[in-house]
């Protein structure tokens, strides 16, 4: 079997069994039952597919003031006490319609941990009941709030590291360009969007490759679009349409198996051809939503401790940049 041949791509073994556990349930799926049950599916499937939270010094409940209200969010660390630093403000996948501080919990605190950094998720609007722009929105004040170091958040933050998977991984990207537009109290230091979605404006190969029987659908992602109703015209909607220079520093990942592998990859070029310096990985063999899924596919702890550690040592040289600057400026 050849890596390069596209009929027959490489599957790891805990990826092809999982999928064939996956592919044989029986029941409706998520497209077919409504926003609220598909959201409680999920919910339901973070026992089998994921791993425990694991021992952390602090799990806080934070609430956040929103552009339409209080925004939930949860403080993941793994020290009760820190000096000041960057802090990570993470938002999570599920379409814009499902997923929440719970789903990928035991993501956030593997991060708090192997980055030795604080992690804020945030619990931004879904659609359909809060349709596009309102999780870019919620997104976009959720990081200018931990950028503010409030009283709340007990932590000093000199600088942001934005993190997302998915739909949240178009949030990661969105709130960087939100916040190099309009900066705020602190810079953006790195960017690490995980397999995410970056234009919805056409289908690319990978689309068509990987849009049946690779967890992610067709008809869900159609759903999800029908959903967030985003205008994919916009830059918030689409941000590989944007201008990206002047974008902050970004380690990208996607999986092979993934139809919109091609989206991030797009992506990491575009950085690239715009002068970011960028850190690409791909997770060969693997599919859409693996960093929630390690229990499933343990061969994905891996790839999600190879992630970190390439965003540990970016955001070590980002901060390090950014001291000297301030130094500099003094």
């Amino acid at each position: 079997m050849s890596l390069a041949d596209p009929v027959a791509p490489f599957v790891r073994p805990d990826v092809r069994q999982f999928l064939d556990y996956l592919n044989a349930l029986p029941g409706p799926k998520t497209h077919e039952v409504g926003a609220p049950a598909a959201r409680e599916m999920y919910r339901a499937m973070r026992g089998v597919a994921d791993r425990p939270l694991g021992e952390l010094a602090v799990v806080r409940d934070l609430t956040i003031p929103g552009p339409g209200g209080d925004i939930p969010a949860r403080l993941f660390d793994a020290r009760e006490r820190r000096e000041p630093g960057p802090a990570v403000v993470f938002f999570h996948g599920g379409g814009f319609v499902i997923g929440d501080l719970d789903t990928h919990a035991s993501f956030t605190a593997e991060a708090a941990r192997l980055l030795d950094l604080p992690v804020i998720a945030v619990d931004y609007r879904l659609a359909p009941e809060a349709k596009w722009p309102a999780a870019p929105d919620d997104a976009e004040a959720a990081a200018r709030w931990v950028a503010d170091s409030p009283e709340a958040l007990g932590r000093k933050v000199t600088g942001l590291v934005l993190m997302g998977d998915s739909a949240g991984g178009n949030l990661t990207i969105v709130a960087a360009m939100d916040l190099r537009d309009r900066p705020a109290a602190v810079p953006v230091l790195v960017q690490a969007p995980i397999y995410p979605a970056t234009d919805s404006t056409k289908l690319y190969p990978s689309y068509e490759q990987f849009s049946a029987g690779h967890l992610l659908t067709h008809e869900s992602m159609l759903w999800f679009a029908d959903c967030y109703a985003a205008d994919i015209q916009h830059q918030r909607g689409s941000p590989l349409l944007a201008d990206l220079s002047g974008m902050p520093p970004a380690v990208v990942i996607t999986a092979s198996l993934d139809p919109i592998r091609d989206q991030g990859r797009a992506y990491a070029a575009r950085l690239i051809e715009a002068g970011v310096p960028v850190v690409y990985r791909e997770a060969v063999g693997n599919i859409h939503g693996f960093i929630t899924m390690r229990q499933a596919i343990p061969s994905g702890v891996g790839d999600v401790a190879g992630y970190l550690s390439a965003v540990k040592a970016a955001v070590v040289e980002a901060e390090g940049q950014r001291v000297m600057r301030q130094a500099a400026g003094a």
